[in-house]
């Protein structure tokens, strides 16, 4: 089968989802097309050594990558993120119609950012076979989370596209089972959405032995430790998880590894509680992050309390449960169901620091044969729901079947 791939990012981008698929389609026996921009995230600046261009593309056997020019704003404001979605959406479509022609079934790694991309291509290919894996429902305009009227009036366009392209797609895959019901809401036919709950990156993410820097890093004595890694933004809340560990100061520790919007006001409030059991450890590469990892004993899963959260699943779950370790989960929805199907860890509702404060107590109280338990009991859940295998195979499928339903439409 020959199958195309749209992504706004990609390897060596930290793009593992559309980058290990196409990978793993093409190892298949499948010739991938894959039509991306030039490498700029998280910085937003072209990666040294690259240079935009329109005649850019790559081979390996089985795996063709075609990229782009798109404007690199690096500043971050909502007009410069927009300026960078729409000159991908002209560039992929100036180049697109011809480079994907003649695939039988387009793959569209769907975030916001690539939304004008996709509603335009689908106008010049006609009606080319198309599955959308869905990674976030962006809010209407009356729910947008940010402050200024631009980016409500950009999320509101980009929410009735992704409507149209809900509409148009022949297979939805949603990343969490609330998702479903949202995308389905925002106009998909219920009969094309199906879950492929998102994997990791599996050569980095596995159980391993903490290094003795890992243990002095991460651990202060011998109490327990629970880590967080990642952004520290809105959609995190850890304010939350700061005023829970203030509370337990002589029972455990908290460990804020990464940085983000919010780390100014997370780092204020922990000096303001005089919080000493929460210590801050600047970003580090994913390949270092297994190791600090094993030297925690359970790592923090975190999502505020907002409908559109409810239907998401952190990356950082997929990762943790690769690893095998434990988890403290405070969120709503699904992250909280999968948690507490697989029994892989502890849960509390989000945005509530008590309850938080009591799981952070109960952690503690866990012996550490239980705690290794929670692990493998999370990493089989893993490997049987979450990993590579399991959803590639899932989206291999949905390929065949939107492939074949047009066959027989045609």
């Amino acid at each position: 089968m020959k199958v195309g791939i749209l992504s706004y990012h990609f390897p060596p981008e930290p793009a593992f989802i559309p980058g290990s698929l196409a990978e793993e389609l093409a190892a298949r026996g499948h010739e991938v097309r894959v039509l991306t921009g030039f490498p700029d995230y998280p910085g937003g600046h072209v990666y040294p050594g690259w240079r935009q261009r329109w005649r850019h593309q790559t081979h390996s056997e089985r795996l063709t990558v075609r990229r782009v020019p798109r404007y690199s704003g690096g500043d971050g404001s909502t007009g410069a993120r927009m300026a960078s979605y729409l000159s991908f959406a002209g560039s992929a479509g100036l180049i697109g119609r011809r480079y994907l022609a003649g695939v039988d079934a387009l793959y569209v790694f769907q975030l916001p950012a690539t939304t004008f991309a996709t509603a335009g291509l689908l106008r010049l290919l006609g009606r080319i076979p198309t599955v959308l894996h869905v990674q976030d429902v962006w809010p209407d305009e009356e729910n947008a989370t940010g402050a200024a009227a631009e980016a409500n009036r950009w999320s509101g366009r980009i929410g009735t596209t992704m409507r149209r392209i809900y509409e148009a797609a022949d297979g939805i895959a949603v990343t969490a089972p609330s998702m479903r019901h949202l995308v389905v809401a925002g106009g998909a036919d219920p009969a094309r959405v199906r879950v492929v709950l998102n994997w990791t990156d599996e050569r980095i993410f596995h159980p391993a032995e903490a290094s003795p820097a890992a243990r002095r890093l991460i651990r202060r004595d011998g109490g327990c430790v629970v880590m967080h890694a990642g952004t520290i933004g809105a959609r995190q809340g850890l304010e939350t998880a700061v005023r829970a560990a203030a509370a337990l100061d002589q029972t455990m520790d908290l460990v804020l590894v990464g940085s983000g919007a919010e780390e100014r006001r997370v780092r204020g409030l922990a000096a303001e509680l005089g919080a000493d059991n929460v210590r801050f450890v600047e970003r580090r590469s994913p390949v270092e992050m297994p190791d600090l990892y094993a030297a925690a004993d359970y790592q923090l899963v975190m999502l505020r309390d907002r409908p559109e959260l409810r239907g998401t699943v952190p990356g950082k779950l997929q990762a943790a449960l690769s690893c095998a370790s434990p988890v403290v989960a405070s969120a709503g929805g699904d992250t909280v169901e999968l948690v507490e199907r697989a029994r892989a860890g502890l849960s509390c509702p989000p945005e509530d620091w008590a309850a938080l404060a009591d799981r952070f107590w109960l952690a503690a109280t866990i012996p550490p044969p239980a705690r290794v338990d929670m692990g493998r009991r999370g990493r089989e859940a893993y490997q049987r729901e979450m990993s590579l295998r399991a959803g590639v195979d899932r989206i291999e499928r949905m390929l065949h079947d939107v492939a074949r339903g047009a066959g027989r439409s045609a």
